[in-house]
């Protein structure tokens, strides 16, 4: 229980209440090279460096979440940290789906029938 404690630095709740399980995260790709070692790279837990890395591909908090070992209210106070810091974007699934062209309305209906049959 002392390393939660510590990598958090002692908050027991995220400051964002907006990350949600299904939350996608992406890592920012400039994020520590483009900065020119401003400093942040070297105050970052390990825990921030495996979700950033992680995250070079989108992924959900609760995929980052059990692929740190911790606790999803740990994980979300590092992911608050990644995002405040502006090296990690949030975004809600849907957008995604939206930024894709929407979801395919004739497989879905297809789904709802099959799913009907069942």
């Amino acid at each position: 229980m002392v390393r939660p404690y510590t990598i958090t630095a002692g908050r027991t709740a995220p400051e964002r209440d907006d990350l949600t399980l299904i939350t996608l995260l992406t890592s920012v790709p400039e994020s520590a090279e483009a900065r020119g070692g401003s400093g942040r790279p070297g105050r970052l837990q390990p825990e921030h460096r495996l979700i950033l890395a992680r995250c070079r591909r989108p992924a959900a908090v609760a995929e980052v979440a059990a692929d740190l070992n911790l606790p999803v209210s740990v994980t979300k106070i590092l992911l608050g940290d990644l995002v405040e810091q502006g090296l990690l974007t949030a975004r809600a699934p849907i957008s995604v789906a939206r930024a894709a062209g929407g979801a395919d309305r004739g497989l879905l209906a297809a789904v709802r029938e099959g799913l009907r049959r069942l």
